[in-house]
């Protein structure tokens, strides 16, 4: 669990990064902030508490035992950029290129992001990668983890349970699959769209550890994170992270409206006043 420290210091840089999506959506004119919003206190808490990773570890030999992130549901690109630039992988400053046409911080995540293990965006896609990256740290006895970030909706994808049966099999305890079941895609309620439920009785049916927490509560995030970092079964772990999409701003919260919704001018400042 952390300490009281350690929760208001991640409750101010979520606080952030939530302002950081906001002003770069509205900025391009283009942007999704609800599946941004429903993520922010997963991968702050990631990377700022629970993952082994360092910019400066490029050129050193401690870059081969780096933790590796895969976004699988690329289109939240605007808050691993945030970040990222927390963790100082890349200008706070250079977050205003975001979708503009020449910079590097596009739409879907890409590999010449510093920090940036693998192009996604094709949803379905990202577990199997994933799932390629353990076993090959396995191979190499190489004590890193992969925490691999999936939507919901991601999950009707066929390509996705191929993954979730192939990581058991192989006996990846080194692969943690997280799961934002904010219960929202782009075509509205995932349950109507192509129902998941029983999602967890799935999983375990498939052989893996699975964990359901609130993804807004810290303490919970940061727990289900550690435990699977440190898991010593021989099951992958899932966390199942209950989340709202677009949480924070009280317009955007459980609205499908604002998948893939830029803030207007108007909207934008009415945001950051609720997020000041």
């Amino acid at each position: 669990m952390l300490d009281q420290k350690d929760v208001e210091q991640l409750k101010e840089m979520c606080k952030q990064n939530r302002r950081n999506v906001i002003k770069m959506a509205n900025h391009a004119k283009s942007g999704h902030i609800g599946g941004a919003f429903s993520a922010v206190e997963i991968l702050t808490t990631l990377y700022q508490k629970v993952m082994n990773v360092d910019p400066a570890w490029d050129k050193s030999a401690d870059f081969a035992n780096r933790d590796r992130f895969i976004l699988s549901k690329g289109h939240a690109s605007a808050i691993l950029y945030s970040v990222l630039s927390q963790k100082g992988f890349i200008p706070q400053e250079e977050l205003m290129t975001f979708r503009i046409f020449g910079s590097r911080l596009q739409g879907h995540p890409n590999t010449h992001i510093p920090g940036v293990e693998v192009a996604t965006g094709s949803l379905g896609q990202g577990l199997s990668m994933g799932v390629g990256m353990a076993m090959g740290l396995k191979l190499d006895k190489n004590p890193a983890h992969v925490f691999v970030y999936l939507g919901d909706g991601e999950l009707q994808e066929g390509s996705c349970w191929e993954a979730f049966m192939h990581a058991p099999h192989q006996k990846l305890n080194n692969i943690t699959a997280i799961i934002d079941r904010n219960m929202l895609q782009i075509d509205g309620d995932v349950e109507k769209v192509k129902a998941l439920e029983p999602l967890a009785d799935k999983l375990k049916a498939f052989n893996w550890n699975v964990v359901e927490i609130d993804g807004h509560d810290l303490n919970q995030v940061y727990d289900a994170l550690m435990n699977a970092k440190n898991n010593t079964s021989d099951k992958p772990t899932a966390i199942i992270a209950h989340t709202t999409k677009g949480k924070g701003v009280s317009f955007m919260e459980n609205q499908a409206g604002w998948h893939g919704k830029a803030p207007n001018d108007e909207e934008a400042e009415k945001a950051l006043a609720e997020l000041a």
